[in-house]
């Protein structure tokens, strides 16, 4: 599976963005509603994929449960469109802490729990600044 993530940029603390993440390359017989989506954050100069990377918002396929990383719950909201295979996570009351480079991977089934191993490897990614 393929991802293209988009929406990042530079914003003061407070501010907000909107990420957008476009799925596809699924495997026939198998479509973006069959897996969990999750938004991972980036240990500068790793690779987006297994553990390094922190899992702050995730939501189950066909109306599923959403979650959250405690860290941002309350200020990210994340939505999915099957019949578009993307994933939005709008990030409100940005705070310094949330800099970092954001993709988005694919899970089988469950987003709990919550962890990079669990799910497969994301896109370039896209790089949101917090920063006055």
């Amino acid at each position: 599976v393929q991802f293209v993530e988009s929406g990042g940029g530079l914003v003061q603390p407070g501010g907000g963005l909107k990420l957008s993440c476009i799925a596809s390359g699924f495997t026939s017989g198998f479509t973006f509603d069959d897996y969990a989506v999750a938004w991972f954050r980036q240990v500068p100069g790793k690779e987006p994929k297994g553990d390094d990377r922190e899992a702050v918002a995730c939501a189950e396929g066909r109306g599923g449960p959403i979650y959250y990383a405690g860290s941002v719950k309350g200020r990210f909201s994340i939505s999915r469109d099957g019949a578009k295979n993307t994933v939005v996570l709008q990030m409100d009351n940005l705070k310094s802490e949330d800099t970092a480079a954001y993709h988005c991977a694919v899970g089988a089934g469950l987003c709990i729990p919550m962890e990079g191993s669990r799910f497969g490897a994301g896109g370039q990614g896209t790089q949101v600044t917090v920063s006055s």
